[in-house]
């Protein structure tokens, strides 16, 4: 095909004929001087070439540029072009994946429905299996010292010194050491791991209760307070206490922290440092989805744990639903809601309800309560 070389020595380009031809390595090109300058002809391998990326034949560029590296740019224009294409696919030429996804929409939305296959395969198994594998390697240790420090830094922060008269402390820690004592042997996925499992009691939070990795479980005084006040009992206090030692036996502190790793390292690969934003934000939601998951889990062992205690859930049910409301109050005055915004509060919580379902990191009071109630949850394997 005719071309004209620019040799990088001078600025005027010299007539060639361009062949293409198959090598070793793939399209090896050759230029054969024209005219009254002749010449030996110059040959450039495979790798000495800067192909040009591929295009749609039926809508080929004006003109095309090839870069040779030190030794200057060849130029094509006209019918020369369609000849180009048709020379480097007779020598085997086959364009990369990028290069044929921006030349045909039908590559690049295959590309796209298999990324995201792969995404949702990593997501639904990948993490999970993989955060299983790397919690294992997590020693004991390291978790009773996270647990110490964070301990540390909430109290005086968020936390302060219980209440709680001490006889009404040592009857629930009798409580929290019967539940301790009938535990089961760990997961089969942590085998061997056994914690010693510690309660402590705090005021602060609300009313709440949390689990801190390598056996430590917080109750707050106000969870204690409503489960007396709204004369529950202790057998309420003992199935949130089982829930909290569910979290511990299943690692679910430690998981969490190694699932964000992984989603954030994964989703990173996926979409690039540009979208770091979004990146972020599928970590988060995706991280919610795992906490929801954790609280089943946690749910399906405190039934368990009560069962073998032949303790009732019901009463664990009637606490969730008593201290849900108390929350959602709190969380209206941390927010500043004032009386006349009653009613536009009315309005959109109705509105948001959707997106608190979807960011709310607890499945939903109702169902657990009924599952509570019920001894037993779709999602819990049979004892």
């Amino acid at each position: 095909m005719p071309a004209r070389w620019f040799d990088g020595r001078s600025s005027q380009g010299h007539a060639v004929l361009a062949a293409i031809a198959a090598g070793p390595r793939g399209p090896e090109l050759t230029l054969h001087p024209v005219g009254a300058e002749g010449g030996a002809p110059e040959h450039f391998t495979h790798d000495a070439v800067d192909w040009p990326e591929a295009w749609n034949p039926r809508r080929p560029p004006p003109r095309l540029a090839v870069d040779l590296g030190e030794r200057g740019s060849l130029e094509i224009a006209g019918e020369g072009i369609a000849r180009w294409h048709a020379a480097l696919q007779a020598a085997g030429h086959r364009a990369g994946i990028a290069q044929r996804m921006q030349a045909r929409w039908g590559v690049l939305a295959v590309v796209l429905l298999a990324s995201v296959l792969v995404l949702a395969l990593f997501y639904r198994y990948g993490t999970p299996w993989l955060a299983t594998q790397l919690t294992r390697a997590v020693p004991l240790g390291w978790e009773t010292a996270l647990a110490r420090e964070t301990l540390e830094r909430m109290d005086g922060d968020l936390l302060k010194p219980s209440r709680l008269a001490p006889e009404r402390q040592q009857a629930l820690r009798a409580r929290f050491d019967a539940l301790a004592q009938g535990v089961p042997a760990a997961p089969q996925r942590y085998a061997g791991y056994a914690p010693a499992l510690r309660l402590e009691f705090r005021r602060g939070l609300g009313a709440n209760a949390f689990a801190l990795p390598g056996g430590t479980v917080v109750i707050t005084d106000g969870l204690a307070e409503t489960a007396s006040r709204r004369g529950l009992g202790d057998d309420a206090v003992a199935g949130v206490l089982a829930h909290e030692i569910g979290h511990v036996v299943h690692r679910h502190t430690t998981r969490t922290v190694v699932e964000q790793g992984v989603l954030n390292i994964g989703l990173g690969l996926a979409l690039g440092d540009v979208s770091s934003l979004l990146s972020t934000g599928g970590a988060l939601v995706t991280g919610l989805a795992y906490s929801r998951a954790h609280e089943r889990e946690a749910d399906c062992y405190a039934l368990a744990l009560m069962d073998r205690a032949r303790l009732p859930t019901a009463p664990m049910a009637d606490l969730l639903l008593a201290i849900a409301p108390e929350q959602r109050e709190e969380s209206k005055e941390k927010n500043g809601a004032s009386g006349s915004d009653t009613k536009k509060k009315a309005r959109k919580d109705s509105g948001d309800s959707a997106w608190m379902d979807l960011l709310a990191t607890h499945p939903g009071t109702e169902q657990r309560a009924a599952e509570l109630r019920a001894g037993h949850a779709p999602h819990c394997a049979r004892p």
